[in-house]
Protein backbone atom coordinates (compact mmCIF):
# COMPACT_ATOMS: atom_id res chain seq x y z
CA UNK A 1 0.00 0.00 0.00
CA UNK A 2 2.91 2.62 0.75
CA UNK A 3 4.59 1.23 -1.94
CA UNK A 4 1.67 2.17 -4.62
CA UNK A 5 1.28 5.85 -2.97
CA UNK A 6 4.62 6.70 -3.36
CA UNK A 7 4.59 5.54 -6.97
CA UNK A 8 1.58 7.65 -7.89
CA UNK A 9 3.22 10.93 -6.17
CA UNK A 10 6.02 10.36 -7.93
CA UNK A 11 3.96 9.86 -11.55
CA UNK A 12 1.82 13.06 -10.72
CA UNK A 13 4.24 15.34 -11.49
CA UNK A 14 5.69 14.50 -14.27
CA UNK A 15 2.24 14.08 -16.02
CA UNK A 16 1.39 17.59 -15.22
CA UNK A 17 5.15 18.57 -16.76
CA UNK A 18 3.98 16.87 -20.00
CA UNK A 19 0.69 18.09 -20.24
CA UNK A 20 2.01 21.78 -19.53
CA UNK A 21 5.44 20.90 -21.93
CA UNK A 22 2.11 20.19 -24.40
CA UNK A 23 0.14 23.69 -24.09
CA UNK A 24 3.24 25.15 -24.59
CA UNK A 25 4.22 23.24 -27.91
CA UNK A 26 0.44 23.86 -29.27
CA UNK A 27 0.44 27.73 -28.43
CA UNK A 28 3.67 27.86 -30.01
CA UNK A 29 3.13 26.43 -32.95
CA UNK A 30 -0.36 28.38 -33.48
CA UNK A 31 2.24 31.23 -32.72
CA UNK A 32 4.47 30.17 -35.39
CA UNK A 33 1.49 30.01 -37.58
CA UNK A 34 -0.04 33.19 -37.13
CA UNK A 35 3.45 35.04 -37.86
CA UNK A 36 3.79 32.64 -41.04
CA UNK A 37 0.31 34.01 -42.03
CA UNK A 38 1.00 37.28 -41.21
CA UNK A 39 4.20 37.41 -43.71
CA UNK A 40 2.46 35.72 -46.81
CA UNK A 41 1.87 39.16 -48.94
CA UNK A 42 -1.84 40.42 -48.94
CA UNK A 43 -3.00 40.24 -52.64
CA UNK A 44 -5.76 40.59 -54.75
CA UNK A 45 -5.76 38.26 -57.67
CA UNK A 46 -9.63 38.95 -59.11
CA UNK A 47 -12.88 40.20 -58.30
CA UNK A 48 -16.20 38.46 -59.24
CA UNK A 49 -18.10 40.84 -60.11
CA UNK A 50 -16.21 43.71 -61.12
CA UNK A 51 -18.82 45.95 -60.82
CA UNK A 52 -21.80 46.03 -58.67
CA UNK A 53 -24.80 47.64 -56.73
CA UNK A 54 -25.37 48.33 -53.03
CA UNK A 55 -26.06 45.29 -50.85
CA UNK A 56 -24.69 42.93 -53.62
CA UNK A 57 -21.99 40.46 -52.38
CA UNK A 58 -18.62 40.44 -54.24
CA UNK A 59 -15.97 37.40 -53.74
CA UNK A 60 -12.36 38.22 -53.72
CA UNK A 61 -9.51 35.45 -54.67
CA UNK A 62 -6.16 36.26 -53.82
CA UNK A 63 -3.32 35.14 -50.76
CA UNK A 64 -1.94 36.26 -47.52
CA UNK A 65 -6.01 36.49 -45.78
CA UNK A 66 -6.33 36.28 -42.32
CA UNK A 67 -9.67 35.73 -39.74
CA UNK A 68 -8.78 40.04 -39.34
CA UNK A 69 -8.42 41.00 -42.98
CA UNK A 70 -10.98 43.33 -43.80
CA UNK A 71 -12.38 45.03 -47.60
CA UNK A 72 -12.69 48.57 -47.45
CA UNK A 73 -14.61 50.67 -50.26
CA UNK A 74 -13.45 53.98 -50.99
CA UNK A 75 -13.77 55.44 -46.95
CA UNK A 76 -16.19 52.83 -45.81
CA UNK A 77 -15.46 49.44 -43.85
CA UNK A 78 -17.06 47.15 -45.82
CA UNK A 79 -19.05 44.11 -44.15
CA UNK A 80 -16.16 41.16 -44.60
CA UNK A 81 -16.67 37.23 -44.52
CA UNK A 82 -13.10 35.83 -44.74
CA UNK A 83 -13.77 31.82 -46.23
CA UNK A 84 -10.07 30.78 -46.29
CA UNK A 85 -6.48 32.15 -46.51
CA UNK A 86 -7.11 32.65 -50.40
CA UNK A 87 -10.74 33.74 -50.63
CA UNK A 88 -13.21 36.34 -49.05
CA UNK A 89 -16.44 38.02 -49.51
CA UNK A 90 -17.81 41.65 -48.90
CA UNK A 91 -20.87 43.08 -49.16
CA UNK A 92 -21.09 46.95 -51.04
CA UNK A 93 -22.09 49.16 -48.70
CA UNK A 94 -25.02 52.27 -49.40
CA UNK A 95 -22.28 54.16 -51.68
CA UNK A 96 -23.73 57.04 -54.72
CA UNK A 97 -22.48 55.27 -58.13
CA UNK A 98 -19.75 55.89 -58.99
CA UNK A 99 -15.80 54.46 -59.23
CA UNK A 100 -13.76 53.52 -55.51
CA UNK A 101 -10.90 53.01 -54.30
CA UNK A 102 -10.81 48.81 -53.26
CA UNK A 103 -8.17 47.80 -50.67
CA UNK A 104 -7.73 45.09 -47.94
CA UNK A 105 -6.24 45.41 -44.52
CA UNK A 106 -4.86 43.49 -42.18
CA UNK A 107 -4.86 43.19 -38.20
CA UNK A 108 -0.93 43.84 -38.44
CA UNK A 109 -1.60 47.09 -40.37
CA UNK A 110 -0.69 44.91 -43.98
CA UNK A 111 -2.29 46.98 -47.14
CA UNK A 112 -2.70 45.17 -50.11
CA UNK A 113 -2.53 46.98 -53.84
CA UNK A 114 -5.66 49.39 -54.06
CA UNK A 115 -7.89 48.76 -57.14
CA UNK A 116 -10.94 50.73 -58.79
CA UNK A 117 -14.27 48.79 -58.33
CA UNK A 118 -17.54 50.67 -59.73
CA UNK A 119 -20.39 51.33 -57.52
CA UNK A 120 -23.57 50.57 -60.33
CA UNK A 121 -26.89 52.32 -59.63
CA UNK A 122 -29.38 50.15 -58.09
CA UNK A 123 -31.51 47.89 -60.16
CA UNK A 124 -35.17 49.21 -60.31
CA UNK A 125 -37.59 45.75 -59.10
CA UNK A 126 -41.18 44.89 -59.67
CA UNK A 127 -42.45 42.88 -56.83
CA UNK A 128 -46.36 43.27 -57.79
CA UNK A 129 -48.98 45.19 -60.20
CA UNK A 130 -52.19 46.04 -58.26
CA UNK A 131 -54.57 44.97 -60.27
CA UNK A 132 -52.76 42.94 -63.06
CA UNK A 133 -55.86 42.25 -64.49
CA UNK A 134 -58.11 45.20 -66.25
CA UNK A 135 -60.88 45.43 -68.60
CA UNK A 136 -60.13 46.90 -71.68
CA UNK A 137 -62.85 49.48 -71.21
CA UNK A 138 -63.56 51.58 -68.24
CA UNK A 139 -63.27 54.85 -67.01
CA UNK A 140 -59.37 56.70 -65.99
CA UNK A 141 -59.88 55.30 -62.12
CA UNK A 142 -60.36 51.52 -63.51
CA UNK A 143 -57.72 51.74 -65.44
CA UNK A 144 -55.06 52.44 -62.71
CA UNK A 145 -52.63 50.59 -61.97
CA UNK A 146 -50.03 50.63 -58.80
CA UNK A 147 -46.48 49.66 -59.69
CA UNK A 148 -45.26 47.86 -56.04
CA UNK A 149 -41.62 47.54 -55.55
CA UNK A 150 -37.82 48.93 -54.59
CA UNK A 151 -35.39 51.10 -55.96
CA UNK A 152 -37.97 53.38 -57.67
CA UNK A 153 -36.13 56.79 -58.23
CA UNK A 154 -37.48 60.77 -59.78
CA UNK A 155 -37.11 60.26 -63.69
CA UNK A 156 -37.82 56.36 -63.70
CA UNK A 157 -39.71 56.40 -66.51
CA UNK A 158 -42.69 52.78 -66.82
CA UNK A 159 -42.42 51.14 -70.12
CA UNK A 160 -45.13 49.41 -71.13
CA UNK A 161 -44.48 47.20 -74.13
CA UNK A 162 -40.98 48.75 -74.32
CA UNK A 163 -42.76 51.93 -75.49
CA UNK A 164 -42.23 54.88 -72.38
CA UNK A 165 -45.94 55.91 -70.94
CA UNK A 166 -46.84 58.68 -68.44
CA UNK A 167 -46.63 57.72 -64.86
CA UNK A 168 -45.93 59.41 -61.18
CA UNK A 169 -43.85 58.62 -58.71
CA UNK A 170 -45.39 58.11 -55.62
CA UNK A 171 -42.15 56.83 -53.15
CA UNK A 172 -38.93 54.64 -53.69
CA UNK A 173 -41.67 51.78 -53.66
CA UNK A 174 -44.51 52.75 -55.71
CA UNK A 175 -45.25 53.99 -59.24
CA UNK A 176 -48.83 55.11 -60.44
CA UNK A 177 -49.83 54.84 -63.96
CA UNK A 178 -52.75 55.28 -66.24
CA UNK A 179 -53.46 52.23 -68.87
CA UNK A 180 -54.29 53.72 -72.22
CA UNK A 181 -56.43 52.34 -74.52
CA UNK A 182 -54.68 49.20 -76.13
CA UNK A 183 -55.25 45.96 -77.53
CA UNK A 184 -56.21 43.08 -74.80
CA UNK A 185 -54.36 40.15 -73.98
CA UNK A 186 -50.93 40.01 -72.13
CA UNK A 187 -48.58 43.26 -71.98
CA UNK A 188 -45.43 44.16 -69.99
CA UNK A 189 -44.54 46.82 -67.56
CA UNK A 190 -40.90 47.73 -66.84
CA UNK A 191 -39.13 50.40 -64.76
CA UNK A 192 -36.35 52.04 -66.27
CA UNK A 193 -34.22 54.19 -63.98
CA UNK A 194 -32.30 57.27 -64.81
CA UNK A 195 -28.88 55.37 -65.10
CA UNK A 196 -30.83 53.00 -67.88
CA UNK A 197 -30.62 50.34 -65.87
CA UNK A 198 -33.53 47.94 -66.47
CA UNK A 199 -36.48 46.01 -64.05
CA UNK A 200 -37.98 42.59 -65.02
CA UNK A 201 -40.65 42.81 -67.09
CA UNK A 202 -43.92 42.02 -65.21
CA UNK A 203 -47.13 41.24 -67.15
CA UNK A 204 -50.25 43.00 -66.96
CA UNK A 205 -53.55 41.64 -68.81
CA UNK A 206 -56.36 43.38 -70.43
CA UNK A 207 -59.34 41.25 -70.78
CA UNK A 208 -60.95 42.59 -73.61
CA UNK A 209 -63.74 39.65 -73.40
CA UNK A 210 -67.20 41.55 -73.46
CA UNK A 211 -68.87 40.82 -69.37
CA UNK A 212 -72.77 40.39 -68.87
CA UNK A 213 -73.35 42.37 -65.54
CA UNK A 214 -76.91 42.52 -65.60
CA UNK A 215 -80.12 42.69 -67.45
CA UNK A 216 -82.76 44.76 -66.54
CA UNK A 217 -85.81 46.87 -67.81
CA UNK A 218 -85.96 50.31 -68.64
CA UNK A 219 -88.43 53.29 -69.93
CA UNK A 220 -92.14 51.76 -71.29
CA UNK A 221 -93.64 52.46 -74.00
CA UNK A 222 -96.80 51.83 -75.91
CA UNK A 223 -95.79 48.47 -77.70
CA UNK A 224 -92.18 48.09 -76.71
CA UNK A 225 -90.01 48.79 -73.59
CA UNK A 226 -85.91 49.22 -73.16
CA UNK A 227 -84.02 46.03 -71.86
CA UNK A 228 -80.67 47.51 -71.08
CA UNK A 229 -78.05 45.00 -71.21
CA UNK A 230 -75.30 46.46 -68.55
CA UNK A 231 -71.32 44.80 -68.23
CA UNK A 232 -68.09 45.69 -69.98
CA UNK A 233 -66.29 45.59 -73.12
CA UNK A 234 -69.13 46.21 -75.38
CA UNK A 235 -68.40 47.37 -79.13
CA UNK A 236 -70.53 49.94 -81.19
CA UNK A 237 -70.15 46.87 -83.61
CA UNK A 238 -70.93 44.24 -81.14
CA UNK A 239 -73.87 41.68 -81.57
CA UNK A 240 -76.30 40.96 -79.55
CA UNK A 241 -78.06 37.57 -79.66
CA UNK A 242 -81.32 37.15 -78.51
CA UNK A 243 -82.42 33.76 -78.39
CA UNK A 244 -80.30 32.57 -81.15
CA UNK A 245 -81.66 36.31 -83.22
CA UNK A 246 -78.26 38.46 -83.85
CA UNK A 247 -78.86 41.86 -84.07
CA UNK A 248 -76.50 45.19 -83.70
CA UNK A 249 -76.67 48.64 -84.01
CA UNK A 250 -75.99 49.35 -87.27
CA UNK A 251 -78.39 46.62 -88.97
CA UNK A 252 -81.86 47.85 -89.46
CA UNK A 253 -84.29 45.99 -90.70
CA UNK A 254 -87.53 48.09 -92.07
CA UNK A 255 -89.53 44.63 -91.04
CA UNK A 256 -88.26 44.44 -87.68
CA UNK A 257 -89.35 46.79 -84.98
CA UNK A 258 -86.44 45.45 -82.70
CA UNK A 259 -82.83 46.96 -82.33
CA UNK A 260 -80.11 48.02 -80.82
CA UNK A 261 -78.82 50.68 -79.55
CA UNK A 262 -74.51 51.11 -78.45
CA UNK A 263 -74.74 53.92 -75.29
CA UNK A 264 -70.88 53.19 -74.30
CA UNK A 265 -68.84 49.66 -73.67
CA UNK A 266 -70.66 49.56 -70.17
CA UNK A 267 -74.26 49.82 -71.72
CA UNK A 268 -76.25 48.59 -74.37
CA UNK A 269 -79.87 48.76 -74.82
CA UNK A 270 -82.36 46.52 -76.87
CA UNK A 271 -85.55 48.15 -78.09
CA UNK A 272 -87.59 44.77 -77.40
CA UNK A 273 -91.46 44.19 -79.03
CA UNK A 274 -93.17 41.92 -76.92
CA UNK A 275 -96.09 39.94 -78.11
CA UNK A 276 -97.84 40.50 -74.58
CA UNK A 277 -97.05 41.09 -71.47
CA UNK A 278 -96.66 37.76 -70.25
CA UNK A 279 -93.31 36.94 -68.44
CA UNK A 280 -91.25 34.38 -70.63
CA UNK A 281 -87.74 32.95 -69.89
CA UNK A 282 -85.08 33.88 -73.24
CA UNK A 283 -81.04 34.36 -73.62
CA UNK A 284 -78.61 37.27 -74.41
CA UNK A 285 -75.37 37.11 -75.55
CA UNK A 286 -72.69 39.75 -76.52
CA UNK A 287 -70.15 38.57 -79.39
CA UNK A 288 -67.44 41.24 -80.26
CA UNK A 289 -66.14 41.86 -83.52
CA UNK A 290 -62.88 39.37 -82.94
CA UNK A 291 -65.29 36.78 -82.11
CA UNK A 292 -65.17 37.34 -78.13
CA UNK A 293 -68.53 36.23 -76.69
CA UNK A 294 -69.82 37.15 -73.07
CA UNK A 295 -71.14 34.51 -70.92
CA UNK A 296 -75.12 33.38 -71.85
CA UNK A 297 -77.49 35.25 -69.44
CA UNK A 298 -80.65 33.62 -68.35
CA UNK A 299 -83.59 37.00 -68.58
CA UNK A 300 -87.62 36.88 -67.06
CA UNK A 301 -88.99 39.36 -69.01
CA UNK A 302 -92.22 40.30 -71.30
Amino acid sequence: MLKRLITVMICLPVAVVAATHVCAVTKGHAQESARREEKVPLSIISISPSKAEPDMDVTLYGSGFTDMTRAFIGNKEANTAVEGPTQLRFTIPDLTPGIYALFLKRADGTRSKVYNFTVIPRTPVIESLSPDRIFSCGSDGERQVQIVGRNFQENSQVLLDGAVIRSRLESPESISLPIPQIAGGLHTIQVKSPAGTLSSAMALFIDSKPVIASVSQGEQFVNYYNLIIEGQNFKSNSIVVVDGKSMNASSVNPFDRERIRFVDCTRIIYERHPYDNEIKSFTVLVVNPNGDESSVFEVSAP
